[in-house]
């Protein structure tokens, strides 16, 4: 059988159609004789057909795979700029003292009473806090002086004492009743010689009161910061 190859019409699995006559041969399956070069160029043809499935391969990674292409530029400093800004913020605080102890004053007037107190509106743990209640009377001071002061505020210190001391001191669990005797003259300095616990992490607010027949004529507010 010469030029055979080119009679096949086509191969489909082990099925050969020859168009010319008609003839269809199943190889192998003893249809009709079929020549063994005929069988080989069937099979050779089925590999031809025959999907082959790739295997997957592992890229093989560089050293330089995480380096940044010189296309690209340097990567973006905006929060490293940031972080530096922000220390130097904390560093130029620190040296002109803004982290350190800083008072302040506040007045208030009720009752014939005039109460200013100065107190450490911001500090640190460790150091030493002012804390001084100036209390004044145009007529003078004809009795007992009570004052009154939220018993928590002074949690965050270590102190000495009071200068004056007290005469007489209770406690309701929410405020300090201080009672002092009364000076000469028309004016009354109590000092709290105290410094910030180093423990001491948070600030806290509180009230001071002069009493009078057991009620409040004048009362201040204050708050105490505390930075690291």
């Amino acid at each position: 059988m010469v030029g055979w190859e080119h009679a096949i019409e086509h191969v489909d699995a082990d099925v050969i159609v020859f168009p010319v006559d008609g003839v269809v041969a199943r190889v192998g399956a003893g249809v009709v004789p079929v020549p063994a070069e005929i069988t080989a160029f069937v099979s050779g043809a089925e590999a031809a057909v025959t999907p082959t499935r790739e295997t997957p391969t592992t890229p093989v990674r560089s050293t330089l795979d995480d380096v940044r292409s010189p296309e690209r530029g340097p990567r973006r400093a905006r929060f490293r700029h940031v972080g530096i800004g922000l220390l130097l913020l904390v560093v130029l605080a620190g040296a002109t003292g803004l982290l350190g102890v800083r008072s302040a004053t506040v007045t208030g007037e009720g009752g014939g009473f005039t109460l200013t107190l100065t107190y450490p509106k911001v500090a640190r743990s460790g150091l030493d806090a002012p804390w001084r209640a100036r209390l004044q009377r145009p007529e003078g001071f004809d009795g007992p002086i009570t004052l009154s002061v939220t018993a928590s505020y002074f949690h965050i210190f270590e102190t000495q004492g009071l200068t004056p001391e007290a005469a007489g001191e209770t406690t309701d669990g929410d405020r300090r009743y201080l009672t002092f005797d009364p000076p000469e003259g028309t004016e009354f300095v109590l000092d709290y010689d105290a410094y910030i616990q180093p423990s001491s992490q948070l600030g806290r607010s509180g009230e001071l009161a002069v009493v009078v027949d057991g009620r409040p004529v004048v009362t201040v507010e204050f708050t105490t910061w505390l930075v690291p």
